[in-house]
């Protein structure tokens, strides 16, 4: 078990308030997948942050976006081992997949930690876009 101590400040009149939280997480270790894995684990899924932006891997390849109440529509594929998203002009790329239980990091090849990070799990019924259900 890792610890996080997070501290918050705060300020009232006049003087700074300081506290800490100490939060106990269970974290499990990230690890990289290959192309299968990937595949298995997004096909049907859907990866967002649970408030700003959420996208649903269909399993036919297509992709639905939602982010800050826009929609797009777009592909995603598997290619040497790497997630590959096509949103339209200048959006999308191919990214490596680390997975810890059901947070998610993409990955790129000579930039330090990640590009995105999100939770996967499986599309509620609830997800509904302009075009259909969001599934």
């Amino acid at each position: 078990m890792k610890l996080r101590l997070r501290i918050i400040a705060g300020a009232a009149a006049g003087s700074v308030l300081m506290s800490s939280v100490l939060i106990a997480t269970a974290a499990e270790k990230f690890r990289h997948l290959n192309g299968s894995q990937i595949r298995d684990r997004f096909a049907g899924m859907e990866l967002g942050d649970d408030v700003h932006w959420r996208d649903t891997f269909r399993r036919d390849g297509t992709l639905l976006s939602l982010s800050m109440g826009k929609e797009r529509s777009g592909t995603w594929r598997i290619d040497n081992n790497q997630l590959c998203i096509d949103l339209g002009k200048d959006s999308g790329g191919c990214y490596d997949v680390w997975l810890a239980g059901s947070n998610v990091e993409f990955r790129r090849d000579g930039l330090d930690g990640s590009i995105m990070e999100g939770r996967l799990r499986m599309p509620s019924s609830s997800n509904q876009t302009a075009k259909g259900k969001h599934q």
